[in-house]
């Protein structure tokens, strides 16, 4: 099989802009480009039609898969409140390795986003990494979208 690796993720939105500052001013994302989506192409592909979006490229710093943030004006969806859970089936939440958790988690806080819990350590008797004992915790984005900073030691 030919070599293979994540391209990006994609997250749709409901205010690009509000979501564009949190990954970028926040988790300190760079943003690599946007674009305007439309047309007949874009209705195959999602099997949706009259579709009309915008979209911001973020990626993380050092590097990694981007993420795909995206803004549907045309045809409006809906949220579901159980997809938000962690253990509803499906994609669940995305994690972010960072170098220092506690700062990321402050800087977090100062920015008015709560963590789920603290940073936690797993237990050793529960899962050992290759790159030490993990520390995690989760978050939300602006628009509730579950995330992880895991860090280890």
């Amino acid at each position: 099989m030919a070599k293979q690796r994540i391209d990006h993720v994609n997250i749709v939105v409901s205010n690009l802009t509000r979501s564009v500052h949190f990954y970028v001013e926040v988790l300190g994302f760079e943003e690599t480009r946007r674009a305007h989506l439309s047309g007949a192409w874009l209705d195959a592909v999602t099997g949706l039609a009259g579709v009309e979006a915008e979209v911001a490229y973020v990626q993380p710093p050092g590097g990694g898969p981007r993420i795909e943030l995206i803004q549907y004006f045309a045809p409006s969806g809906i949220t579901l409140p159980e997809t938000a859970l962690p253990n509803t089936v499906g994609l669940r939440h995305i994690a972010f390795f960072v170098e220092d958790i506690d700062a990321v988690c402050a800087r977090l806080h100062d920015a008015g986003i709560e963590t789920i819990s603290r940073p936690m350590a797993v237990p050793e008797q529960v899962v050992t990494h290759d790159a030490g004992r993990k520390r995690l915790c989760y978050f939300r984005d602006p628009d509730g979208v579950l995330l992880e900073l895991a860090a280890y030691s």
